[in-house]
């Protein structure tokens, strides 16, 4: 007869809409554009750090975080002196990457 007594019912309504609400504001929350954005950044800033060490490992470099007194101009100074040359050499094969890949893009399209 208890599922029959009218308090019990409505105790049982009352916690399934407090229930109902804390999943709704839950999922907005989750999906509200602030909470995706931050997650996002989250995400691009973790995955640099990992290109960042996986770079420095490949060259065989170990990454330091910069100091607030260090001269910007000299940073790079006490690494491996071959250092431009790759990233230039990494730079351009990024471009005629993104460029080869926009032509063959247009030529799809005409």
């Amino acid at each position: 007869m208890a599922d029959t007594d009218p308090d019990e019912l409505e105790r049982r309504i009352a916690r399934t809409r407090a229930e109902l609400a804390d999943t709704v504001d839950a999922i907005a929350d989750r999906v509200s554009p602030k909470r995706v954005a931050e997650r996002t950044v989250a995400d691009v800033k973790t995955r640099a750090g990992q290109l960042v060490a996986s770079v420095g490992d490949a060259l065989g470099m170990t990454p330091r975080p910069a100091e607030p007194g260090d001269n910007p101009d000299r940073l790079w100074d006490d690494e491996a002196p071959g250092l431009a040359p790759v990233l230039i050499g990494v730079g351009a094969v990024l471009v005629i990457g993104a460029a080869v890949m926009l032509w063959r893009r247009r030529r799809r399209r005409v």
